[in-house]
């Protein structure tokens, strides 16, 4: 009898036991489309890119992350003795030891690798969510909201979200007043190595809701302009975000062959903070005013 009794007291304890590790997991659909099964409490994040970085400083929760990419070096209100690492070729021994209970990773992550970089990883039971490169800037708010979900810090996601449109919102006024669209050219790579956008990326709806027209707007996405399509182009603003040459507004300038550009020929050539300009979240808010600023001075202030 007791035997019996001991039996069906264990069995409760396990079933009690299973119930209660199920309730600490719940699955999640990353935007990437993958169900990923994620602790329901997090405390040890990593994150693998800067976009990401920058999201979860906006959440207030910065304090959680135990290590990050080498691109987030300076990030206001990060740490400055968060471990940084190439988030690209990520070391598993290391990242495994520091024992996150989440990866949040980028799609940029997974260029040029023939496997997902983060599968040793995942095998060791670390879970990892991915986020894409978003295509709009609808998708940058998809992003905020489902990182905030797993941060279970879904109203200060949904603050930050009410934020970015209220003032975006407030530029697209304006901009559907404007009716004698400037052609604007946005550089993202410099010579000889071109390199801009078309549609289906944040940065051409930036563009558009500031007033203007992106030259390449009939263009997919990401792609590497020939020179002479700029030329045959001939924009009346010239913007860039390249940070890793010197004067990059006077090297356009300079250029042999486009001093018959319009935006040469005036002087219409400024620089957009690069990390705002690139890191689809919150602060494209930064980008997008001195865009506006640039492109319109007289509409937007200067």
């Amino acid at each position: 009898m007791k035997k019996r009794l001991l039996a069906i007291i264990t069995s409760f304890v396990l079933l009690f036991a299973v119930g209660c590790s199920t309730s600490k997991e719940t699955t999640v659909t990353d935007r990437e489309g993958n169900e990923v099964t994620i602790p329901t409490k997090i405390e040890k994040i990593i994150t693998t890119a800067p976009s990401n970085t920058e999201v979860l400083v906006g959440l207030d929760v910065a304090d959680k992350l135990v290590a990050v990419d080498t691109y987030s070096e300076g990030i206001e209100g990060l740490d400055k003795e968060v471990p940084k690492m190439d988030m690209n070729n990520p070391d598993a021994e290391v990242i495994i030891a520091l024992e996150p209970d989440i990866i949040i990773a980028s799609g940029y992550n997974k260029i040029g690798s023939a496997e997902d970089p983060y599968k040793a990883i995942v095998e060791a039971g670390i879970p990892v969510v991915y986020i894409p490169s978003s295509d709009s800037i609808e998708g940058i708010y998809k992003d905020i909201e489902f990182i905030a979900s797993i941060v279970n810090e879904e109203k200060k996601g949904e603050e930050i979200i009410t934020d970015m449109k209220e003032k975006i919102s407030k530029y697209e006024e304006l901009g559907k007043t404007i009716k004698d669209k400037k052609k604007v050219y946005f550089e993202i790579g410099p010579s000889p190595n071109l390199f801009s956008f078309g549609h289906s990326t944040f940065l051409n709806e930036m563009v558009e809701v500031i007033g203007a027209e992106n030259v390449f707007a009939d263009q997919e996405s990401w792609f590497a302009p020939t020179e002479e399509a700029i030329l045959d182009a001939n924009p009346d603003v010239i913007l860039t975000k390249v940070d890793y040459v010197e004067n990059p507004t006077e090297e356009i300038l300079a250029r042999n062959g486009w001093d018959n550009i319009r935006a040469v020929k005036n002087g219409d050539v400024y620089y957009i903070d690069a990390n705002s300009a690139a890191r689809g979240n919150q602060n494209i808010i930064k980008a997008l005013d001195e865009m506006a600023k640039a492109v319109y001075p007289d509409v937007y202030g200067k």
